[in-house]
């Protein structure tokens, strides 16, 4: 099975076990627009809970808020997204369809990487365990031929992108002979830049309205509020400001399932420090948010850093985590160094003073930021998409099973009377509600107890407890695990501890060393 059908199949069993709809179906859909349905909603609470826990209530000097979607016009002339918040863009003639300039390159530079990849495993696989992976790249003529033609295009790509050279954009294009996904074609257009953010009107009549934006990042309604937080919470350098939200983007070539839409939701967390220690911070919480990631279980490989070619106009350093995706590696977090630009701005066209004074040095300044910032749909399409799997058993039967880490799963247990009769529904209903002020429960009658398992492997439910005629005898039950499928028989007053230890982000949190 190719990544392209993993991906395919993923995205259905998303639809069709509960966990993102298309938005407005009845309707045909909107674009790159999405629904969270009723697993889907869980799982992404839960990722939302495992940040801000792991942000908020682990760190003593962090906080949080939750700022108005809307805010004051000027707060983006400040930011600079008014004026420099642009995708190039770049059209195919012949089958009318719009991509971004910068990713049709980057996807180009990965298929190198590929190539590179494909010639390393026919060496090992024609050298055995005599091969040597780093002596073969140094010197196979293939792929120093491929490595330095990748090099070159690349040296070129992060030249052009800091200079917004949009022809040498398109030059490149046409140098790599890329072709349009559609037509197969290379009948470009010239590259443009398109602004992203929505505008909208607020105001009691059309004549007095004032234009404003949907917000198209959630951070600076943290920047805004930084006096606020910390003179009302007395909060001392270093600190942060932890945020979840949704924001808003006019992708022109939303893509990929949610892994790229026009609404969705961030989770930012902008760590105040004083200049001069930026880079180490940035440097901590590199690390840490690694270990975050890493923290899951779904491959220490899967993850990995990509320093950007071309930095934002707010920022001195910035790199990305990245996960291997059925598409390849993508961006799911950034961590950026954004100097003072945000506060020292803000403190320039809102014409008051936002500065920490330093009660140590006696002196007042302007406090330097590093963000961490990851996208909640992201987040859970990684999740989604590390967790799938199908799996042939040893009777010759399959499964599709999500293994979601415990703690995340949408439903943590469901509790199964083995027949609709003799007292085992109640009794399972009554298992059920000791359970359900801690946990997400679920019961489940229908069909065989086969394929009830089955039904609960595909939403990733980690425990199937089924109650059968002993149950009423002596007061134990069954207790079935998701990823091992082994079967255990327990007191029905050990449920509530068994099912406490084993998906509590305690386990999640104890890797993380905070």
């Amino acid at each position: 099975m190719t990544q392209e059908e993993l991906f395919k199949k993923l995205v259905a069993h998303c639809k069709e076990y509960g966990f993102v709809f298309p938005s407005s179906e009845i309707y045909d859909g909107l674009g790159a627009v999405y629904d969270y349905g009723q697993n889907g909603v869980e799982l992404k609470n839960n990722i939302k809970r495992y940040w801000w826990d792991s942000m908020v209530k682990l760190h003593e000097n962090i906080v949080g808020i939750d700022a108005a979607i809307f805010m004051h016009p000027k707060t983006w002339e400040a930011s600079g997204h008014v004026g420099a918040f642009n995708d190039p863009l770049i059209d195919n003639k012949d089958s009318k369809k719009r991509y971004r300039a910068d990713v049709l390159i980057e996807d180009w530079l990965a298929k190198q990487d590929e190539k590179i990849q494909k010639e390393v495993d026919k060496a090992r696989k024609r050298f055995g365990e005599a091969f040597d992976e780093e002596q073969y790249r140094a010197t196979s003529p293939r792929v120093a031929e491929i490595a330095a033609k990748r090099d070159a295009v690349h040296a070129r790509f992060a030249e052009a992108l800091n200079a917004s050279d949009l022809a040498e954009l398109r030059q490149i294009i046409l140098d790599c002979e890329i072709v349009c996904p559609i037509s197969g074609t290379r009948n470009w257009t010239e590259v443009r830049q398109f602004n992203l953010m929505f505008s909208t009107q607020m105001g009691s009549t059309a004549e007095g309205a004032n234009t404003i934006y949907l917000r198209p990042e959630t951070a600076q309604g943290i920047f805004v509020n930084f006096l606020n937080v910390q003179k009302t919470g007395r909060m001392k350098l270093p600190f942060g400001i932890a945020q979840i939200g949704k924001a808003f983007r006019n992708e022109i070539v939303a893509r990929q399932f949610i892994f790229r839409m026009r609404e969705f939701e961030q989770m930012e967390m902008q760590f105040f420090v004083k200049p001069g220690t930026e880079m180490h911070w940035w440097n901590e919480w590199k690390n840490t948010r690694m270990a975050w990631h890493r923290a899951l279980g779904f491959g220490d490989d899967n993850y990995r850093f990509h320093d950007h070619d071309k930095l934002a106009h707010y920022a001195n350093a910035a790199t990305d985590v990245e996960y291997n995706f059925p598409f390849g590696f993508k961006e799911v977090e950034g961590i950026h160094s954004r100097t003072d630009f945000d506060l020292g701005n803000h403190q320039k066209f809102s014409g008051k003073k936002i500065q920490y004074f330093d009660p140590e040095s006696g002196e007042s300044f302007v406090p330097y930021v590093v963000e961490t910032s990851i996208g909640v749909d992201r987040m859970f399409l990684q999740v989604m998409s590390a967790a799938y799997c199908e799996e042939k058993l040893e009777n010759g039967d399959e499964r599709v099973v999500l293994r979601i880490p415990a703690a995340l799963a949408p439903t943590k247990v469901a509790v199964m009377p083995l027949v609709k009769k003799d007292g085992l529904p109640e009794k399972a209903r009554e298992i059920i509600d000791n359970l359900k002020y801690d946990f997400v429960v679920t019961y489940d009658e229908k069909d065989s107890i086969g394929k009830r398992y089955r039904r609960q492997d595909a939403v990733g439910t980690p425990f199937c407890v089924t109650v059968d005629h002993q149950t009423l005898e002596d007061g134990t039950v069954t207790v079935r695990h998701r990823d091992t499928m082994a079967q255990e028989r327990i007191a029905i007053e050990a449920l509530h501890a068994m099912v406490d230890e084993e998906c509590s982000f305690r386990k999640l949190f104890r890797k993380l060393n905070l």
